[in-house]
């Protein structure tokens, strides 16, 4: 499957689910990472008009989840976050942010992932580090 197939399948998996609600979209795909975006907007600030953290962070794990779906055997296996830690460095008010998953340690049963978000002039806004567990399908 290339590039353009895969980002299809993955942002048709959006339908329904909080990300479809955030309009977050993956955009890039590579050998170790995969990029997201999502628009800067009144539907994910906070009460005083920048970009909630929790969105961020909702953005963050979506990336990092995502991202570990290309080193398993969906059939046999699925993801699940285990942990999210996450920085935020500057605000943003309106705009686009884009979330990149790097793998730092890609195991039988643990992912790591390092997830930058930057905006459209690649300040960085938010970086995080996430775990998955890899299990099997029962």
């Amino acid at each position: 499957m290339d590039t353009k197939e895969l980002l299809k399948a993955f942002n048709a998996r959006n339908k329904n689910t909080l990300m479809e609600t955030l309009d977050i979209e993956y955009v890039a795909i590579g050998d170790d990472f995969l990029t997201a975006k999502m628009p800067v907007s009144p539907k994910v600030h906070q009460p005083y008009g920048q970009l909630h953290g929790g969105a961020t962070a909702a953005l963050a794990e979506t990336v990092g989840s995502a991202a570990s779906n290309f080193f398993i055997d969906s059939k046999e296996q699925f993801v699940n976050g285990i942990q999210l830690s996450i920085n935020h460095i500057k605000s943003k008010r309106e705009g686009v942010v884009f979330a990149t998953a790097k793998n730092i340690h890609k195991g039988k049963t643990t992912h790591l992932w390092e997830v930058k978000i930057v905006d459209e002039d690649d300040n960085l806004i938010s970086i995080a580090k996430m775990t998955n567990i890899i299990l099997a399908k029962r």
